[in-house]
């Protein structure tokens, strides 16, 4: 099978009742690496790479893929913010999240989003093919402590971790917060997010008063330290 590295593909005739699989990441290797690995899966093929939101949205229906790989970091939104915009276009689509970022802070909003599955990039490769698989056939797919948390939250069990104020942001708060941490300016998170400079800086205080801060500083040094703790 060729892969289209812009979008689209040429599908093998030997491949054809394969899980298509669509990939959603801006880093090259990460997407190269996990294209090799579904690649070499008998039951599985992968149908589109694409680097952004846009990209996404534009292939998702021509490329028809049964299964999308979305990272949470993306050049011109969040993958939370893609999937939340791909269940209301494609029903039939399933999504995992695969991410740096920790369960405790994504997985849950993935779920609420509209995916079936979470994963951490630092889960070993072989636990992806399983996520992607068990995702392809309607399953939740979650690490088993996410899972256990989640659980014990629906039925009111408090289980013992350290609350974090990012846990009280909305997902558009920590879209901005990671942006500012990324040392995106005002004026560009605007313009990324398709919204005013004065409703980013709407956002901007509501961050400050969950972190208790005052100072735009503050929140710059904080989000920068979140960015590289959660790199």
């Amino acid at each position: 099978m060729r892969v289209n590295r812009t979008g689209g593909s040429e599908r093998s005739p030997a491949r054809s009742s394969a899980t298509r699989v669509m990939i959603v990441d801006d880093h090259p290797a990460t997407r190269e690496g996990l294209s090799l690995r579904i690649s070499r899966q008998p039951d599985l093929e992968v149908c589109c790479e694409v680097a952004s939101v846009a990209e996404a949205l534009q292939q998702a229906e021509s490329a028809s893929p049964d299964v999308m790989v979305v990272d949470v970091a993306l050049p011109d939104g969040t993958g939370i913010e893609l999937v939340k915009r791909l269940k209301g276009r494609v029903e039939s689509l399933r999504i995992l999240v695969w991410s740096m970022y920790p369960d405790n802070l994504y997985a849950e909003r993935a779920l609420q989003a509209g995916a079936l599955g979470y994963l951490n990039k630092s889960a070993d490769t072989d636990r992806v093919i399983e996520a992607i698989r068990a995702v392809s056939k309607g399953q939740v797919f979650l690490s088993d402590e996410t899972a256990r948390k989640l659980l014990h939250r629906a039925v009111g069990v408090q289980t013992p971790s350290v609350a974090s104020p990012m846990d009280s942001f909305s997902d558009r708060e920590l879209e901005v917060f990671e942006l500012i941490g990324r040392g995106v300016t005002t004026a560009d998170v605007a313009r990324r997010l398709h919204l005013s400079p004065h409703t980013i800086d709407t956002y901007r205080q509501r961050i400050k008063a969950k972190l208790d801060i005052t100072s735009s500083a503050e929140l710059t040094r904080a989000a920068v330290q979140w960015v590289l703790e959660n790199r």
